[in-house]
């Protein structure tokens, strides 16, 4: 018996499809109807039945649709359609339109397909009136038929302010392109560009701004784009406009500081904002520009904003303090004739809850009260009178290593002992007689207690004036298994019971420093023997407290032999003593200034430009050249750039010189086959990435480094493991390699010890800090040994720098 054949009967409906019967197919689920539904979709296309339809979406749509295409064979047939679409009286439609235009104009045929594109485009150009239409038509001119588009401008160079937004955007890149190809005459366009400064959107007047500092130098040109930037800095609500527009000053700062000098105050309005990353940039361009001129100025604007912290409405405002004392400080250092100025008003600081902005007030006055001599006295007056106020350790360590090295007078060192005996309050800080008290006592007095205080401290009245109280009652908190005794809340005598028996140390140390100064001022021996004997009681007060039972933790042995090495020389005093406590302290104090005003010059000149123009290079000069037809402008920007090549001022651009270093060249001239290619890698495999192309030496404060020390969480510690024996030649041969800055002063470094420790610091392309802790000891056998310790804030640079050291540290300087 035959088997029956199958028989396929094709069926077509004769009609074409429909846009919703294609619409469904390409929204289902089957892939192969979706297929027929795209080829039936291009089809409509073709047949142009989209350009017909009364729907003005869909024809501008399909019109944008078509800018995607480079297919000659599709695009060919559309070109009535999209040509007739070009008069529609939709603007919406006629946009696109000249955008599809530019596409097919721009196919690798398209000349022969549209040969008289840019002449229809022109006169759409001049009879269109809707502004989105105009800019894409100039648009197409400016990539097509830029003589067209020059021909255009220039015609209608009068009505350039009156042109739409975005029609002086494409403007401005019109006159950027036509004057790198043709410098000679860029003159009649920066007319142009400087009538746009006046434009009411924001954009345009930045972007005219750019181009300006792109195609002139001259100095009112200058004067122009800065003062526009400054005009967006202030009107500007976008935090991320602002940061933008400070980094475009800030490059301004650097190749033309002395025209922006003049605006340093239009620049400092931005610290009305209360974004600290704002202050932050604001405050570093404007450290920069300070001249003798307009440093009184500039301080007078950060003491107002000092006072305006004051009212800690914003969160921030600690933070914001120590940058603006930060700033201050480097006034005041850079010009000592304004320190008097403003260290009183920062002296009220020294109490703050912050205790960085604090360190930083302390430090400040340590720092002036050596560079300005004549200031010593009512420094150490007010100093004396608010030292009461300080709250934090490391202040009040600081503080009182002033009082001991510059308290000179009779006077003052009498202030001095007693303003210390008076923070201490009453001896002894610990007594025997309390350990046999009943259980419900002791159980009492380690609950919080409120102490009857009997000091005396000075006052602030109400016209600023200081007078001296007497606090008749306060409520202290009493510490558990502490004995009773006068105390000053959060002060010396706070400090020590809360175990801190470093600043124990230092009180020890001002005071045999004070007693040591009193015994060449004070003509009566019973008195100088009376300030001997208070200040032996307060260190033997300082040692029973620290070995009684009742601190958590004892003193430590470093503490313990500095407050006894105090009472031994104040027992027996000599004149090499003396010498040593008096005058050495103070020139190791100077010794340390001149070297980081020694490294603060260096790095000055480093920053400096580098000239890269030969004395034989050809210079013309504007004086032999004509001057016919030439703007003030031209004449300006003529002689600016003759006096940078005369001076050597051009740069080149380090990004390319980058490029050229790392190129490696494969084949030569010399060689039988010169070829060239072009070849493309997938990389499926992890991309190792050099770190070192990505970081840069930086610098930063001893305070600034030791806080980021403590916060930053990633830790990477590399062994020592090198041939190198010299501890100064292996730092070096890290810092080389690891391509950091060693902020440890060369003066630290000095001498042959057998061991050292430095601090490295550098900077990623991306503003992560990275910290490098170098410690190393030389050991019998004369091989080095220790840890070089990295710390950031992301584990990358962490481990990538760990790495780096541990390829690099075996290998000789």
């Amino acid at each position: 018996m035959e088997k029956s054949c199958s028989l396929l009967v094709h069926f077509d409906k004769g009609t074409p499809a429909i846009a919703n019967e294609i619409k469904e197919a390409l929204e289902g689920n089957d892939v192969s109807a979706k297929v027929d539904a795209m080829k039936k979709a291009i089809m409509l296309l073709l047949n142009g039945t989209t350009f017909s339809t009364p729907n003005e979406y869909i024809r501008g749509v399909t019109l944008r649709f078509l800018c995607r295409l480079n297919e000659v064979e599709i695009m060919e047939p559309l070109i009535p359609s999209v040509l007739a679409n070009l008069e529609h009286r939709h603007p919406f439609i006629r946009r696109n339109a000249i955008l599809a235009v530019m596409s097919i104009y721009k196919l690798p045929q398209g000349e022969q397909l549209l040969v008289d594109a840019p002449e229809m485009i022109e006169k759409a150009l001049s009879t269109e009136q809707d502004q989105s239409s105009k800019r894409n038509a100039f648009l197409m001119l400016f990539n097509c038929a830029q003589d067209r588009a020059i021909s255009y401008l220039l015609t209608h160079v009068d009505r350039v302010s009156e042109w739409g937004e975005l029609l002086q955007m494409v403007v401005l890149d019109l006159i950027r392109k036509v004057c790198r190809t043709n410098k000679g005459e860029k003159g009649r366009y920066i007319k142009i560009i400087i009538s746009l400064l006046n434009a009411p959107s924001s954009a345009v007047i930045y972007e005219c701004a750019g181009t300006l500092v792109s195609l002139s130098s001259a100095p009112t040109a200058i004067r122009a784009a800065a003062n526009t930037y400054c005009q967006l800095l202030l009107s500007q609500s976008d935090n991320n406009v602002k940061l933008i527009v400070l980094d475009r000053l800030n490059e301004l700062k650097s190749s033309h500081g002395e025209i922006m000098v003049d605006l340093i105050m239009d620049v400092l309005r931005a610290l009305s904002s209360p974004n600290l990353d704002i202050r932050r940039k604001t405050l570093d361009i404007v450290l920069e520009l300070i001249t003798p001129k307009n440093v009184s100025e500039v301080v007078q604007t950060l003491k107002k904003e000092v006072v305006k912290t004051q009212s800690g409405e914003l969160e921030k405002d600690g933070e914001y303090r120590q940058m603006l004392i930060q700033a201050i400080h480097y006034c005041a250092i850079k010009f000592p004739e304004v320190a008097s100025t403003v260290v009183h008003l920062l002296m009220d600081f020294l109490g703050d809850s912050n205790v960085a902005s604090a360190m930083d007030v302390v430090v400040f006055v340590r720092e002036i009260i050596e560079s300005n001599p004549k200031l010593r006295v009512s420094i150490i007056t007010r100093l004396l009178d608010t030292f009461y106020q300080i709250r934090a350790a490391r202040v009040c360590s600081c503080a009182l290593w002033i009082v001991g090295e510059y308290c000179l007078s009779l006077s003052e060192v009498e202030s001095g002992i007693s303003t210390i005996k008076q923070c201490l309050g009453d001896l002894p800080f610990y007594s025997e007689t309390e350990e046999g008290e009943s259980t419900d006592s002791s159980k009492k007095s380690q609950q919080v207690n409120t102490i009857t205080v009997s000091s005396r401290r000075p006052a602030i009245l109400a016209d600023g004036t200081y007078a001296t109280q007497s606090a008749a009652s306060e409520t202290a908190f009493s510490p558990p298994t502490i004995v009773q005794g006068t105390l000053a809340s959060g002060n010396l005598r706070s400090l020590l019971l809360t175990g801190d028996f470093f600043l124990g140390a230092v009180v020890a140390c001002t005071l045999t420093k004070l007693v040591l100064r009193l015994e060449e001022v004070q003509p009566s021996k019973v008195e100088v023997n009376k300030g001997s004997t208070e200040a032996l009681l307060i260190m033997v007060s300082m040692l029973q407290l620290g070995q009684s039972s009742f601190l958590p933790h004892p003193i430590d042995n470093d503490s313990y032999d500095r407050v006894i090495l105090c009472i031994r020389l104040l027992c027996n005093t000599g004149d090499e003593v003396r010498k040593i406590w008096l005058q050495s302290c103070r020139e190791s104090f100077v010794k340390m200034l001149s070297d980081k005003q020694l490294r603060e010059t260096e790095e000055i000149k480093a920053k400096a430009q580098i000239s890269h123009a030969q004395p034989d290079d050809l210079i013309d000069f504007y004086h032999l050249k004509s001057r016919k037809g030439m703007s003030q402008l031209e004449l300006e920007d003529e002689v600016q750039d003759d006096l940078k090549r005369a001076t050597g001022e051009f740069i080149k651009d380090g990004h390319d010189a980058n490029k050229l270093n790392r190129i490696i060249q494969l084949t030569g001239f010399s060689d039988p086959v010169l070829c060239r290619g072009l070849c493309y890698f997938i990389v499926l495999n992890d991309i190792h990435i050099d770190i070192m192309d990505y970081i840069s030496p930086a610098v930063c404060s001893d305070a600034a480094f030791r806080t980021m020390w403590a916060e930053f969480e990633w830790e990477n510690k590399v062994a020592v493991n090198s041939v190198i024996q010299d501890e100064k030649q292996f730092l070096n041969h890290i810092i080389k390699s690891t391509n950091m800055k060693c902020l440890t002063a060369p003066s630290a470094l000095d001498g042959d010890c057998g061991f050292l420790a430095a601090n490295l610091y550098a900077k990623s392309a991306f503003a992560e800090d990275a910290l490098v802790n170098v410690s190393i000891e030389k050991q019998a056998d004369g091989k080095l040994s220790g840890y070089i310790r990295i710390r950031s804030k992301t584990q990358g640079i962490a481990l990538s720098l760990g790495d780096k050291i541990t390829l690099k540290q075996k290998g000789g300087s």
